[in-house]
């Protein structure tokens, strides 16, 4: 347990001492503030600010319940135990139906301690199921939102769409540059709205799949919902660097992302500065990589997000991406979280710069598909270009798929994608028997081992390749027997999969099956 914060109630300093001497014997560490008067307690709640309430239950001129009465009204969570050698049974019921934690008795004390951890992990718990109904109720909220921003925009569509005909039909009236000009006026405003309708539907619908993502659209998508959250004092910069540059990936999510952190830069420049978002290219080398994330050499695409506001210190750093770490009173803590697994989910990382007083810079690093033949040698792809056979690419996460796919679609491979089991089901109903499906073992909804079942249950018997990853195999026991199996730890490199494919394809044509795991 990390070091607590104790604010003790007694007029006893003996009393006070051996009370703090149980806590010392079970080595829980502490800070201690001492109070006898009501006017030292209120001043202690505020500028103490404890994480713990140890009282007597009654004192001259101040009493423990009055102590409680004054906590509760303040905060529900924080514990607050009563300690006295006065509380009869029937007093120490009330107590605790009044909202006291737990009430230890003088004589008897050794059960403090562990009365005083059992306090601290509820509190947490409480608080943490606070934060989730909070968030919960925001969710709901946001989707309500985004359910009336999406039939406000049918509606402004449907308005605005006239406006661009008025506007052409003004266009005809060229002898009266009055006229004219009052024409291109509104056509042009007709099409920036229309432009705006289409960004907050976009956005409203959520992700949908995963797709080419065009820098340069992405931040002119950015741009128009930014429109009218930017003070005046706030100069906003956008570089798309190259915007015809495009990656894998998926435009929404994305959006969302390079949205909440630029709200996040706007909120700490209070006193005005410079929002700038860029996109620029990046090499980034193995030692760049930190432990637990996916280490991929190679080129990058960076979308940065940089602000002139408050900066953070040390600590607020430390705690970034902790869920419902925050440092904003209506914050929920959740939205660089959000965002830190949206990164990751297009295979990507992200960093942070910050000097206090100075400003802010969020750095999201998205891999670059490389061309295959980049990385490999002209005699190890001799053999491995495909001829047309049907590939069914069954992956949840939307960046993976896509990376895949191209692939196989490179090497001429008839790929096709699905993102859960029930669509690979679908997919193998409607467009008869592949020659291969390549599975993903760790999705959430429908299992790789359950996807795999219920595609033999639908009468599959040519070769699949299970993508798992090696320090979390899947059950031999729960896979169906079958003689066409590849079991490929990830991550795969391309070469890797090309090869895999291969050997599959020959082996169920010529009814060889795979000698042992890859």
């Amino acid at each position: 347990m990390p070091r607590i914060r104790v604010l003790q109630i007694e007029d006893s300093q003996l009393d006070a001492e051996l009370v703090l001497s149980e806590l010392d014997a079970d080595h829980i560490e502490y800070d201690v503030t001492l109070v006898d008067a009501e006017r030292e307690y209120l001043s202690a709640l505020n500028e103490f600010q404890p994480d713990i309430v140890l009282s007597d239950l009654s004192m001259p001129g101040f009493s423990g319940q009055r102590a409680l009465d004054i906590l509760r009204e303040r905060d529900q969570d924080l514990p607050f135990i009563f300690v006295s050698a006065t509380l009869g049974e029937e007093a120490a019921i009330e107590a605790l139906r009044n909202g006291a934690t737990d009430y230890i008795l003088k004589q008897n004390p050794a059960r403090l301690a562990s009365a005083v951890r059992r306090a601290m992990r509820e509190a947490e718990a409480q608080r943490a199921r606070r934060r989730a109904e909070t968030e919960l109720i925001r969710a709901q909220r946001f989707e309500s939102l985004a359910m009336l921003a999406g039939g406000l925009s049918h509606d402004l569509r449907n308005l605005l769409q006239p406006l661009l005909l008025a506007g052409d039909s003004l266009q005809d009236y060229q002898e009266d540059p009055r006229l004219a000009r009052l024409g291109r006026l509104v056509r042009d405003c007709g099409k920036r709205g229309l432009d705006m309708v289409h960004s907050m539907l976009s956005f409203a619908r959520g992700a949908r799949r995963a797709e080419q993502v065009r820098v340069g659209a992405l931040l002119d998508a950015l741009s128009l919902l930014l429109q009218g959250s930017v003070p005046r004092n706030v100069t906003l910069e956008l570089d798309a660097y190259d915007p015809d540059l495009s990656f894998d990936g998926n435009h929404t999510e994305l959006q969302q992302c390079l949205l909440n952190l630029s709200l996040n830069a706007l909120q700490a420049m209070p006193e005005g500065g410079k929002l700038r978002i860029c996109a620029s290219l990046a090499t980034l080398p193995e030692h760049f990589f930190q432990p637990g994330e996916d280490c991929r050499e190679g080129n990058y695409v960076c979308l940065t997000v940089t602000d002139t506001g408050t900066g953070m210190d040390d600590a607020a750093l430390l705690h970034l991406f902790e869920p419902f770490y925050t440092t904003k009173e209506s914050g929920t803590g959740l939205g660089l979280v959000s965002c830190k697994r949206i990164i990751a989910a297009h295979g990507g990382v992200m960093r942070v710069e910050s000097v206090l007083g100075e400003g802010t810079s969020f750095h999201m690093h998205i891999p670059l598909m490389q061309q295959p033949t980049d990385v490999m040698e002209e005699e190890e792809t001799a053999n491995l270009q495909g001829e047309a056979e049907r590939v069914l690419v069954v992956v949840e996460e939307a960046g993976q798929l896509s990376l895949l796919v191209d692939t196989l679609d490179s090497w001429g491979y008839q790929a096709h994608a699905s993102q859960s089991g029930t669509a690979a089901l679908q997919w193998l109903e409607a467009q008869g028997v592949p020659d291969l499906v390549v599975l993903d073992a760790d999705m959430n909804l429908f299992t790789g081992v359950r996807t795999l079942a219920a595609l033999f249950d639908h009468g599959y018997r040519g070769a699949v390749l299970l993508l798992a990853r090696p320090d979390a195999p899947p059950d031999m026991d729960e896979l169906p027997v079958m003689e066409h199996l590849y079991l490929v730890d990830k991550p795969i490199s391309t070469l890797r999969l090309l090869k895999t494919v291969r050997e599959a394809l020959e082996a169920s044509a010529g009814g060889v099956g795979p000698q042992a795991p890859m």
